[in-house]
């Protein structure tokens, strides 16, 4: 044998050696990590987290941005969309087992010049590994591995469950993940309903995501999406007419990109991100990993009711533009931050405007002069978008932005606990803060009154009918409640007229004969987390509770004596529908008072709204039976109405997130000011049969109740009506007519995600679909050293 010959032999061997070496090298994971079977059988794709309401509907999702996908199975798929990915991406795709050397080879020959030579399945490999190196000698060691999960994924699954992956896995214009968050940014709709057309934009975007983009390039999206088309008709995929046809359309795009102010409840949802948290700390995944709610695909069930939800905006956004125009209009305001430059200069320094201007090098002085010349910007404002353009100093939008009337709205079923409606601000694009939460408390003012009156029925014999002092008390070392010493109204009352008119000097009696320390026990029985100074001025309400524990207190009344905890989490699905968490709330009502008292207070109750500080809020609604409490605290910071019926519980909360920014006059209350948050989402819950909140539902007697007084009856004995603005707590001297809502609609914050909604269910589907349809038949191979090395597990 000729030396050339055997030189040539040397290196071929030495070259096939260095090339098996290097294919188990890799295999072993010498140049990273190889996934393992079992990995390839439950690829760890980043995924969001989807948050589900009670009937099934998507609220919304948890996601970094390349997480920000939602799997589906291959039967969801449009076949428009899978000829068109095959036609253009891997034509071969059903006969080739992982690689396709006829296309690698033409690659190699032709420089890409006719295109790359990877597979669907050699690009999903890329995927599931995150490669694409820039260094041409470490992209040739990455083309290994790929070789190598491709070929382990063939022959490890069918090629519809390797199709269905490929698709959910892959990017797409504008940062957006998998096919179905591409069919529903882009056009609104699910990847099963997606036309022909609307296939080939999408399949289009992935040979550029940025330059194929239809929102950004139209002409070059355009000619793209048409050369999809045409690789299915030379795929006979169509035919020329209809291909002919379909490249004469325009594009059409229905868009709207999901982000965190999309779908429905921000506020909750962001609430409830931290609660997910707190629930999975101790939880493991089957790899002994914590659960992240951002990339591990995780299904939230709730017990948010969507239409409730959006009552609830509706009613904040037809409500709060009026006060913010009552609000706006005051004249102190003008003067009112001389007083209180150092929060000014708090805010000012907590500004982004401020940070990245430290940031980058800036002087205090060069900073603090930005912030008084004026520039283009926009603010929030009561209009469709709740934005608009303007030109102010940074200074005055700080100014601007925290004289904005906030509110909060919360609604439970006062028996289950369960939460069905959130609002925890005026927007959440805005304002991120949440005012609803167990975290963010507010003087409660006299919506504490009925716990108070509650235990003095319970515990020291109170009735309606017992006569009350309406004088000031003298508490020893504590001094005068009120501390004004002002009272208002017949020096004795009944304790029902004195509850409806909210009467200081008769709940400072009644705190006299309850005790502060045991009042403030009581409120401890009823399991509220906060823990109140034992004080005689929290007979008016001289403490800060949030929405939320307002809520779980007021639940004792239509709960029949049962403190209800408020609750939104029913249950936590993995990605593959196993359910990872239950949430288990039957320790979650503790019996602190009688069926009986309960039943009195709720029908005691009812005098605030019919003929006191609510008076007629009942007879608009048309409700049979139901009770409700203003409140409002010094100075107006602080405005409330919690309300119930048999049925349901809510509450509400309006006020400026700084407490010496106030609705000053005398003309506002809580009657006047939070209630008619109240009454508007009522109105529209009453009206809206599917929801089965009934007018004419009545609080259940108890068996063993005796003498019982019908509510007319009731209502004789209520004190004589207190003229409103002698200074009765929460009578107001504005006019109903000053407080009409204007005629622009603003709609809610909460929007469909897309207009399908889920079956809820506990079995939901996997990552890897598993499809009906046989498997592609592939050609029979020989047992060789790629089976010996690869191994092949059985398809199903």
């Amino acid at each position: 044998m000729k030396r050339s010959v055997r030189i040539f032999w040397y290196i071929f061997f030495a070259g096939f050696i260095c090339c098996v070496l290097i294919i188990m090298l890799a295999n072993f994971g010498a140049f990273g990590k190889m996934p393992s079977l079992k990995e390839l059988e439950n690829p760890s794709i980043l995924q969001s987290s989807e948050v589900y309401a009670s009937d099934g509907t998507l609220m919304g999702r948890y996601y970094r941005e390349r997480g920000n996908r939602s799997n589906i199975e291959y039967k969801d798929i449009s076949k428009n969309v899978i000829n068109a990915l095959v036609s253009t991406e891997d034509k071969r795709f059903y006969d080739h087992s992982g690689i396709d050397f006829k296309s690698t080879l033409r690659a190699v020959f032709l420089l890409g010049q006719e295109g790359g030579g990877s597979t669907i399945t050699q690009q999903l490999a890329k995927t599931l590994l995150d490669q694409g190196s820039k260094n041409k000698a470490w992209r040739i060691i990455e083309k290994v591995k790929e070789y190598i999960i491709a070929i382990k994924l063939e022959r490890n699954f069918t090629k519809e469950e390797i199709l269905a992956l490929y698709l959910n896995a892959v990017p797409f214009s504008d940062n957006v993940y998998g096919i179905r968050n591409a069919s529903r940014t882009f056009f609104q709709k699910e990847p099963d309903r997606l036309d022909v057309d609307e296939a080939a934009l999408l399949i289009g975007m992935l040979k550029g995501n940025t330059l194929y983009n239809p929102r950004r390039n139209y002409k070059a999206a355009f000619d793209r999406r048409n050369v999809v088309i045409t690789q299915m008709e030379v795929n006979n995929k169509l035919t020329h007419v209809d291909a002919d046809k379909l490249r004469s359309l325009p594009i059409k795009l229905n868009y709207r990109k999901m982000d965190e102010n999309n779908g429905y409840a921000p506020y909750f949802r962001e609430v409830l991100k931290g609660e997910i948290t707190d629930a999975l700390k101790d939880v493991r995944s089957s790899d002994g990993s914590p659960y992240n709610i951002y990339d591990d695909g995780l299904r939230i069930y709730t017990t948010i009711n969507p239409k409730m939800q959006v009552y609830a905006e509706e009613a904040v956004a037809q409500w709060m533009p009026v006060l913010q125009k009552a609000m706006s209009s005051q004249n102190y305001l003008k003067n009112v931050w001389k007083d209180h430059q150092a929060e000014l200069d708090r805010y000012m320094k907590q500004s982004d405007r401020w940070q990245n201007m430290s940031d980058d090098g800036y002087s205090e002085k060069e900073i603090r002069k930005s912030f008084t010349e004026k520039v283009p910007m926009k603010v929030f404002a009561w209009n469709a978008n709740r934005e608009k353009d303007t030109i102010m100093t940074p200074l005055d939008s700080i100014k601007y932005s925290r004289q904005m009337l906030q509110s909060s709205f919360m609604c439970m079923d006062p028996i289950t606990g369960e939460v069905k409606a959130w609002v925890g601000g005026i927007s959440f694009k805005t304002y991120k803060y949440d005012h609803a939460n167990l975290k963010t408390k507010r003087q409660v003012g006299s919506t504490i009154k009925p716990l108070l009156y509650c235990q003095a029925m319970e515990e020291r014999g109170f009735t309606p009918e017992t006569i009350c002092d309406n004088e000031a008390q003298y508490f020893p070392g504590n001094g005068w409640v009120p501390a004004g010493r002002k009272c208002v109204g017949a020096a004795q009352v009944t304790m029902a007229g004195a509850l409806a008119h909210s009467l200081n000097c008769a709940s400072a009696y009644i705190m006299k004969n309850v005790g502060a320390p045991q009042f403030a026990d009581f409120l401890s029985r009823l399991n509220l987390p906060t823990k109140v100074d034992v004080v005689p001025a929290l007979a008016l309400g001289a403490c800060d509770l949030s929405l939320y524990e307002m809520l779980w207190g007021y639940s004792i009344f239509a709960g029949r004596g049962f403190s209800t905890k408020p609750y939104f989490i029913t249950r936590i699905e993995d990605r593959n529908g196993n359910v990872i968490k239950r949430f288990d709330y039957s320790s979650n009502r503790k019996e602190v008072v009688s069926e009986a008292t309960a039943y009195r207070m709720a029908r005691m109750m009812q005098g605030t709204v019919d003929v006191g500080t609510a008076a007629g809020l009942r007879g608009r609604l048309g409700i049979s039976e139901m009770g409700g409490k203003t409140g409002t605290t010094n100075d107006n910071a602080d405005f409330w109405f919690m309300g119930y019926t048999p049925q349901l519980l809510a509450g509400t909360w309006v006020g400026c997130d700084d407490r010496f920014l106030t609705l000053a006059s005398s003309a506002y209350a809580g009657g006047r000011v939070a209630r008619p948050v109240w009454e508007y989402f009522f109105q529209k819950v009453l009206a809206d049969k599917s929801l089965g909140i009934e007018k004419d539902a009545r609080f259940v007697v108890p068996a063993d109740y005796e003498n019982i007084t019908d509510s007319s009856s009731e209502y004789d004995l209520l004190a004589t009506p207190v003229q409103p603005g002698l200074g009765g707590e929460d009578e107001g001297v504005g006019k109903e007519q000053d407080f009409k809502i204007g005629n622009e609609y603003i709609p809610p914050e909460s929007k469909p995600v897309i207009e399908e909604k889920v079956k809820v269910k506990t079995d939901t589907s996997a990552l890897i679909p598993k499809v009906n349809k046989q498997p592609v038949e592939e050609p029979k191979k020989k047992k060789g050293l790629f089976k010996r090395l690869f191994g092949k597990k059985e398809k199903n």
